[in-house]
C-alpha cells in the first residue's frame, strides 16, 4: 500500500510504502528511490517510548524521594545494564537512561541504599512509563519502574529510608 506525503511541506512528494506481509514501512523519495525502511517492531517501540504516561505522576500511592543510588537491571532476554536511579519509593524507582526501554518491559533489578552501599538488594519490576528527555519532573531521561516482586524486608528498608528523609514518623500508616 502506498501513501503519498501531501501535507508536510518538508516531505511533500515523498511516499510511504507499507508492506504488511513483511511488517515494514519504506520511505520513497520524489524520484522513486527507496530512502530507508523500518520494521513495525521499531515503530511500535518508538511510539511507546515517546508516549506520555497515562496517569499523572502525582497519582503514586507510595511516598518517594529523589535520591541517587546505583542500580543494575536485566531484561527478559538477558541484556544487563548498570545505571543509577534518581528516585525511589515503596512502589518503585526511576532509572536514568538515555535509551529507555519500552513500557511494559519486565526487569530483574539490584540496587543499593546509602546506609549500606556494598549490599545489593533484589527486586523485579515492569516499566510503567518512560521519559525520553529531561523534563520538569526528571532531571535526566529514563524510565519509571513499578515493583512487581520485592521482598517485604527490602520494601520496608526502602520505606524506612523514604520516611526518614521526608521526616515522616515511622509509626504513621502508609
Amino acid at each position: 500500500m502506498k501513501f503519498p506525503v501531501v501535507s508536510s511541506n518538508r516531505h511533500k512528494g515523498k511516499t510511504l510504502e507499507v508492506d504488511s506481509a513483511k511488517e515494514m514501512i519504506t520511505l520513497v523519495g520524489i524520484n522513486g528511490e527507496p530512502m530507508g525502511s523500518l520494521a513495525w517492531d521499531f515503530l511500535v517501540d518508538q511510539i511507546l517510548t515517546y508516549r506520555k504516561p497515562q496517569q499523572p505522576r502525582e497519582a503514586r500511592s507510595e511516598p518517594r524521594i529523589s535520591l541517587s543510588i546505583r542500580v543494575k537491571y536485566t531484561t527478559p532476554e538477558g541484556t544487563q545494564f548498570e545505571s543509577r536511579a534518581g528516585g525511589i519509593g515503596g512502589g518503585g524507582l526511576f532509572i536514568e537512561s538515555f535509551a529507555p526501554l519500552a513500557v511494559g518491559t519486565k526487569l530483574t533489578m539490584e540496587f543499593t541504599l546509602p546506609e549500606s552501599p556494598g549490599e545489593w538488594l533484589s527486586a523485579k519490576g515492569g516499566i510503567a512509563w518512560v521519559c525520553p528527555k529531561a523534563d520538569q519532573y526528571t532531571f535526566s531521561p529514563g524510565m519509571g519502574v513499578r515493583f512487581t516482586d520485592i521482598a517485604p524486608e527490602t520494601r520496608n528498608r526502602v520505606l524506612s529510608l523514604v520516611h526518614s528523609v521526608r521526616g515522616i514518623p515511622q509509626n504513621d500508616p502508609l
